[in-house]
């Protein structure tokens, strides 16, 4: 009899919700983003987003909130040399780790741009081991003001995150000073 009652707890146990500080933090790294992207449901309305997962081998950006996916953005554009994280100014590297979003210029070159705070104090003392500058003013943003409608072809910013223009004013709307972005190889 006792068995079955500890096995009747179990799966109880099981099937229990997760604690809340488990359900406000995303997965750690699921093996490929565009699965949590999946996870979306359509027509939801998003909340004020908490975290961005950035995947730059999927060009992808997932927005959680409340540790649920509620928005993807496809099809992001990146530095000119795509791959590798940012170590020196002028590598053309968008950044990889995480960091927090520190700001927004509204009167930005680009249509609209949310700051991303690197350089980090790791990134600092890395450019500073080489006699070199990290670089910094890494932003996410639209393209380039009094571009023509649509975006600029490929990889063309000197590190930053490029969306189209409608996409960077849904972040900039939904995206509050201090979100972590997490950006990810």
């Amino acid at each position: 009899m006792k068995p079955r009652i500890l096995l009747a707890c179990l799966l109880l146990g099981a099937c229990a919700a997760p604690a809340p500080e488990i359900a406000r933090t995303p997965a750690p790294a699921p093996p490929l983003l565009g699965r949590e992207a999946a996870r979306i449901m359509p027509g939801a309305r998003p909340a004020t987003i908490d975290y961005l997962i950035v995947d730059k081998s999927e060009r992808l950006m997932v927005a959680y909130a409340g540790g649920q996916p509620v928005r993807a953005w496809r099809g992001l554009q990146f530095g000119d040399q795509p791959q590798g994280h940012k170590r020196f100014e002028g590598d053309e590297r968008t950044p990889e780790g995480r960091y927090t979003i520190e700001g927004r210029n509204p009167q930005s070159a680009y249509h609209l741009s949310l700051k991303v705070s690197y350089p980090n104090a790791e990134d600092r003392a890395f450019a500073r081991s080489h006699g070199r500058s990290p670089g910094g003013n890494i932003f996410l943003h639209g393209q380039p003001n009094g571009w023509p409608a649509g975006r600029v072809p490929g990889d063309w910013t000197d590190g930053c995150i490029a969306l189209a223009n409608a996409e960077i004013e849904e972040l900039w709307r939904l995206v509050p000073d201090g979100t972590v972005i997490e950006i990810r190889p």
